[in-house]
């Protein structure tokens, strides 16, 4: 038996000011591609399908085109899970609907456990897999609030309600496989975030659990459990070095800092109840890129990109010492005709910009415009050399701002 393990694929989502409906609908051909050409029998989806818990009309049509597409392929079974980015009630309405096309849909945590245990059939009604199907376990899902509980009780509290869960579920499982008296193996799906997992910074991973960011322990996932497909963190990776507990990640960056990480999907091999675990290697569909330093770095590597023609989407970081007002109109000329788009630009010459006291009581009422600039040009060491026009320039805005009848009469914009 062939599975694969995908997981959050945020459809809906943006990159700043780009849509990436296109991205993501190359994505589901390149996958509706590999379940083809690998033959694949079960389909797992580990949660945060969606961006957000009502999505938009496009975002759901990409979700039900792929479906339609996936039931009369060689896939038997499609098995989805809630994330915290979707909505449980959304995900499950249409539930009896895919249950004909085999698409099992769990979008929120069940009164009883046994109920996020499926029994995967053949064509011919014998059974050959179990699932523990466990979406995103909410607050509300899994512990009660107890009055005067601190934050780590909270926290606490939670993690071990989490446990108790999939522990339940666990059980449930077992108690199937022993009631079917057949060695089928068992799959675990979950959307957690586990003790010693990696995340990057803006990855837009949601630490819903407050105060619980250390993750529930690996431990909760038995000797029983053949192979778990997780979900939540972005970052393709393996828990406690284990082989058979594993996050594929999202298929798409999440952000520029992802662009240059390998982004997978999981193939699992069983035979029997081993598992043998291949990771397949999702295409670039759009390149995205970081260029940082200053303006001479910034213009010869765009120059550079531009003479390519490859079609890149671009955050730009200027840090250069020079002092640089009209960066946005350089950017814009330099790429203009090409294919190349900045999506995101800082200016770090100008950004979080912040004057320090220099005696505990003073206030900036105590400061007059002139003595702010001129803090201004110490604080960002601005070269002696090049102050003297910048305090000119600085003068006429000034006056532009005081008089702007004057500033007009004179040819100049208030």
């Amino acid at each position: 038996m062939k599975i694969l393990h995908t997981s959050d694929w945020h459809l809906g989502r943006s990159l700043h000011i780009k849509k990436r409906h296109d991205e993501h609908q190359a994505f589901l051909q390149w996958l509706l591609t590999e379940i083809d050409r690998r033959q694949i029998d079960v389909l797992l989806v580990a949660g945060d399908v969606f961006d957000s818990g009502l999505p938009g009309i496009g975002a759901q049509e990409l979700y039900y085109d792929f479906l339609g597409h996936v039931a009369p392929s060689c896939c038997r079974h499609v098995v989805i899970i809630a994330g915290n980015h979707d909505s449980p009630s959304f995900l499950n309405a249409p539930g009896k609907l895919l249950k004909a096309l085999r698409v099992e849909v769990i979008g929120g945590a069940a009164a009883d456990p046994a109920d996020e245990v499926l029994v995967l059939r053949r064509h011919d009604g014998t059974p050959e897999l179990l699932v523990a199907a466990v979406p995103f376990l909410r607050d509300r899902d899994i512990r009660t609030v107890e009055a005067g509980e601190s934050p780590d009780d909270k926290a606490q509290n939670l993690i071990q309600g989490i446990g108790r869960h999939y522990a339940a579920v666990f059980a449930a499982a077992e108690q199937r496989r022993s009631e079917l008296g057949q060695d089928l193996p068992l799959v675990a799906m979950g959307h957690l975030f586990t003790a010693g997992g990696r995340l990057l910074e803006g990855d837009g991973v949601r630490d819903l659990y407050v105060g619980a960011l250390a993750g529930v322990t690996p431990a909760i996932f038995p000797a029983s459990v053949d192979y778990v497909a997780l979900g939540h963190l972005h970052v393709p990776q393996t828990v406690n070095d284990s082989s058979r507990i594993r996050y594929c990640g999202s298929p798409l960056p999440m952000g520029f800092n992802e662009a240059e990480q390998q982004k997978i999907v999981c193939l699992v091999d069983f035979q029997g109840r081993e598992a043998s675990v291949e990771t397949l290697p999702v295409p670039v569909f759009q390149k995205l890129q970081t260029i940082q330093g200053d303006w001479d770095a910034i213009s010869g590597r765009l120059a550079e990109l531009a003479q390519s023609g490859a079609s890149v989407w671009l955050n730009i970081i200027y840090d250069g010492s020079d002092i640089i007002g009209d960066l946005s109109q350089r950017l814009e000329t330099a790429v203009a005709g090409t294919g190349l788009e900045i999506v995101r630009s800082r200016n770090s010459q100008t950004a979080d910009q912040v004057l320090h006291q220099q005696s505990a009581d003073e206030t900036l009422d105590d400061l007059d415009p002139n003595d702010v600039f001129e803090r201004l040009l110490t604080m960002k060491d601005v070269p002696e050399s090049q102050r003297p026009d910048l305090r000119l320039v600085y003068q006429e805005a000034r006056a532009a701002l005081d008089d702007p009848d004057r500033a007009a009469a004179e040819g100049g914009q208030p």
